[in-house]
């Protein structure tokens, strides 16, 4: 290909001998100057003669090994073509028009980083070219930063390593530097130092790993330190940071903190209590109790905690922590104190105690104490009612009502859960009291009616309650409840007469009485009622009675009209039909009471049916119901009802 090149460029410069001598030649190349590794370029050659030139030739070389230079292209005004023995035969293009030619390389690589020659042949107007300089540039990786996972202690001498730093496949080197929370950190003896190690990889790109040595202090416990890397790009310079890292400082104990952890708020005896013990050092150290008390006496704890349970009052006092300088440079302990306040409330003391008796109209004062260690709240309360406010309960002239359970709770208002009670029963002794005020009643009751009584009487000691009835022999208790002071007791009794009924209450003090009188109301009209009830039966059964002998006689006439049967009496005539009468006919029905003995009867030429003579008796029944009815009226049902 070169020797074709050759002898295309002798044949024409014998052909364009005639080419003035005059004419002038200029070359200039631009284009991407700089291109990310991978991307493609793109490269003018840009010349213009002073005439018009017939016959141009373009060659495009780069330098060699030892500073020679291989052609890759070239190109005239008619063809254009590649050198095939380089590398860049299948990555360039070659593209153009007169005055201007482009070389277009894809697939950039970091070897394309050097200098590319275009070399323009005018003949007789001479050869001039142009140089241009090609960077190239790749992106490197994330930075990955890894800190020191077993900690970093404040008492080495000399800095320690607290992280590496690397990134890779980068082009042109990168360079690390290192910042602890946002302040550059810069080589100084004795408190920073960095080593940094740079390797190249088969394709020219760059890896660098850095070290950060640094002499920490307590502070940088809370420290955070990150790498940041810094990289070229086309026409610029950029930067990436890596995450943040925090490392183990290790320092010793300077101070402890003691606390209660539970329960929140004040102390009461039954609480289980929770005191913690912490020192300022890392890692901790072992941590002991005791009590001012004692202080050579070591407390049973869980390391930093110290459990109370069910404390007293005997357990206030100053509880003391103490951590072992194990790790401090002097080894001295570190101690810590903490004052613990049990508050406490006994038990509820009333007097009078347990139970007081008082006559009626007497006065008592009853107090209810409390010992504690905070101001207390006492209140009196009676059947779930609170009555009074404090410690002193006053009762004046005192009545039955008066009698019952007192309670007084103890409370502490600033500690809820602390409270405490007592209480004093009340006995109130007097003479038998009915509860109702009336002590004699009278009331009106229907014979037969069933009446309840009521007897309630209250007094201590608790009264007998008796009933004493004079009248009505038919009666009973039903009902009798008793308390301490009280008896309640119902009797039921049915109405036949008049009647006295008296409640007797009575104790060793006296009695108290309650009488009921009943009149009775006697019940009228009921026989009365009961005969036209009878009265109404005997009319039915009558009526019924007379449909089924008007039926049977009905019968009997058809059969007679047919000659079919004879009529006689006591077997004595002989029943014929030529003797026997079609007309003759005679009925008669007897009853026990006279107005009713003859019901139905047929009279030869009467010239009546048996069913005229069966309505005619019915109209005479019908007159006779109603003279009954208006002679003897009914008692209601209401007047009935006991």
């Amino acid at each position: 290909m070169m020797r074709k090149g050759t002898l295309l460029l002798l044949a024409l410069s014998l052909f364009h001998v005639s080419w003035e001598v005059g004419a002038e030649l200029s070359v200039k190349m631009v284009g991407d100057t700089e291109v990310y590794k991978a991307d493609f370029a793109e490269i003018r050659c840009q010349y213009s003669f002073s005439e018009n030139a017939s016959m141009v030739m373009v060659q495009w070389f780069v330098n060699g090994p030892q500073g020679k230079r291989i052609r890759i292209a070239y190109s005239d005004l008619i063809t254009r073509g590649k050198d095939e023995n380089t590398n860049y035969a299948s990555r360039i293009r070659v593209a153009g028009d007169s005055g201007e030619e482009i070389l277009t390389i894809v697939n950039v690589e970091l070897s394309d980083e050097r200098e590319f020659f275009c070399q323009v042949d005018g003949l007789a107007a001479g050869i001039e070219e142009g140089r241009f300089h090609l960077k190239v540039f790749g992106l490197p990786e994330l930075p990955v930063i890894e800190p020191v996972h077993s900690g970093v202690s404040v008492t080495d001498d000399s800095p320690s390593k607290i992280a590496t730093c690397e990134t890779s496949k980068g082009f042109p080197q990168p360079n690390i530097t290192w910042y602890r929370n946002h302040s550059l950190l810069s080589h100084k003896n004795g408190q920073v130092h960095v080593i940094t190690l740079v390797s190249k990889d088969s394709t020219g790109l760059f890896t660098v790993q850095s070290e950060l040595q640094y002499k920490v202090t307590k502070e940088d416990k809370d420290s955070h330190f990150f790498c940041e890397v810094i990289y070229y790009v086309p026409g610029a310079v950029r930067t990436v940071q890596s995450k943040r890292v925090n490392v183990t400082v290790h320092y010793p104990t300077t101070k402890v903190e003691m606390w209660r952890e539970s329960p929140q708020g004040l102390v009461k005896e039954g609480d289980t209590v929770e005191i913690r013990c912490r020192g300022d050092g890392n890692p901790p150290s072992p941590i002991t109790f005791s009590r001012e008390q004692h202080p050579d006496e070591e407390l049973e704890a869980d390391n930093e905690l110290l459990v109370l349970k069910e404390v007293t009052r005997g357990d206030s006092g100053n509880y003391l922590c103490r951590s072992l300088g194990l790790d401090s440079l002097d080894y001295e302990d570190v101690v810590g104190d903490f004052q613990l306040t049990v508050h406490y409330l006994d038990p509820a003391v009333v007097v009078p105690k347990d139970s007081e008796v008082m006559q009626k109209g007497e006065n008592l004062t009853a107090t209810c104490n409390a010992l504690s260690s905070l101001e207390t709240k006492t209140v009196w309360s009676k059947n779930g009612v609170e009555i009074k406010k404090g410690n002193v309960l006053h009762l004046q002239d005192a009545t039955f009502d008066t009698a019952g359970h007192y309670h007084c709770e103890v409370t502490i208002p600033s500690l809820p859960g602390l409270h405490t009670r007592g209480s004093v029963h009340i006995i109130v002794q007097g003479t038998p009291q009915l509860r109702d005020v009336k002590k004699e009643v009278s009331m009106s009751e229907k014979v037969g009616k069933w009446v309840n009584l009521t007897c309630e009487a209250r007094g201590y000691p608790r009264p007998i309650v008796t009933w004493s009835i004079s009248g009505s022999p038919d009666w009973q208790e039903i009902v009798r409840k008793e308390t301490e002071d009280s008896v309640q007791t119902v009797m039921t009794l049915k109405v036949s007469r008049d009647t006295v009924a008296t409640c007797n209450a009575t104790n060793k003090i006296g009695v108290d009485t309650k009488i009921y009188t009943i009149s009775s109301i006697p019940i009228i009209g009921t026989t009365l009622r009961n005969t036209a009830v009878d009265n109404r039966v005997i009319i039915v059964v009558i009526l019924l009675s007379i449909l089924l002998l008007a039926l049977l006689g009905s019968i009997l006439y058809f059969l007679y009209k047919k000659g079919k049967l004879p009529c006689g009496r006591s077997g004595e005539q002989e029943i014929t039909k030529e003797k026997t009468n079609k007309d003759d006919i005679f009925m008669e029905m007897k009853a026990d009471k006279p107005e009713n003995s003859e019901l139905l009867k047929g009279v030869n030429g009467d010239n009546k049916p048996p069913g005229d003579q069966v309505a005619l008796e019915l109209e005479t029944l019908k007159e006779q119901q109603s003279s009954v009815s208006e002679s003897s009226p009914i008692a209601t049902e209401e007047e009935l009802t006991p």
